[in-house]
């Protein structure tokens, strides 16, 4: 009777230590529409495409998205609970576009932006900022300023920086959306390949 028990313990303990082990470490995509997915149907947003590049090649993470349309970078400050929350590994931040378009003070997205990466990196977090670049029509002294918000804050929190989160999206035909600002399914394809890219130095398997 030992002998039985002691070989159905040891069939089982494969079982249950798939269902007890170590959870994935999580990476959260924090950001505003263009990281929630707006206008593209579930699950083609770049953050869905990251996860699936990540299973490819055999990285063993999971991936929320903590988009949010409309965010701004207060927004952004104010969210934070939810994702410290998440125990996340890794959070990459994009935000910063809609600060822009409704012309908010430099001053004050800096200081958002700040904000958000110094209480990630408090909490031990990884961060990987993203950055957005404002089109020429708001003015080259807007528009340059906006721009160097996110290198200075990369500089001063020595985090990696992408320039900006549309970089390879818009020479290539069909992969914005009709207003020009949003990335079609295409387009969060392409987002997804730079995103997996520039984080792999982040990466462990």
């Amino acid at each position: 009777m030992k002998r039985f028990f002691a070989l159905l313990l040891f069939a089982l303990t494969p079982f249950a230590l798939a269902k007890t082990g170590v959870a994935k470490p999580v990476i959260v995509c924090f950001g505003d529409s263009i990281t929630a997915g707006y206008g593209i149907d579930p699950g083609h947003s770049w953050p869905d495409g990251l996860q699936e590049r990540l299973d490819a090649h055999g990285y063993h993470y999971r991936v929320l998205n903590f988009g949010v349309s409309g965010a701004t970078t207060k927004d952004g400050v104010s969210q934070l609970p939810q994702v410290l929350a998440a125990h996340p590994q890794i959070v990459v931040v994009e935000f910063g576009g809609n600060d822009g378009l409704r012309g908010l003070p430099i001053t004050s997205t800096r200081a958002n932006l700040d904000q958000i990466i110094s209480t990630l990196q408090a909490a031990g977090i990884k961060v990987a900022l993203v950055g957005i670049v404002m089109p020429p029509d708001y003015g080259p002294d807007y528009a340059n300023a906006f721009k160097e918000t996110f290198v200075l804050a990369a500089k001063k929190f020595n985090v990696p920086l992408f320039p900006f989160v549309l970089l390879h999206v818009y020479k290539v035909p069909g992969a914005l959306q009709e207003d020009g600002i949003h990335p079609t399914a295409k387009g969060a394809d392409i987002i997804a390949d730079d995103m997996y890219d520039f984080l792999k130095p982040m990466l462990r398997k």
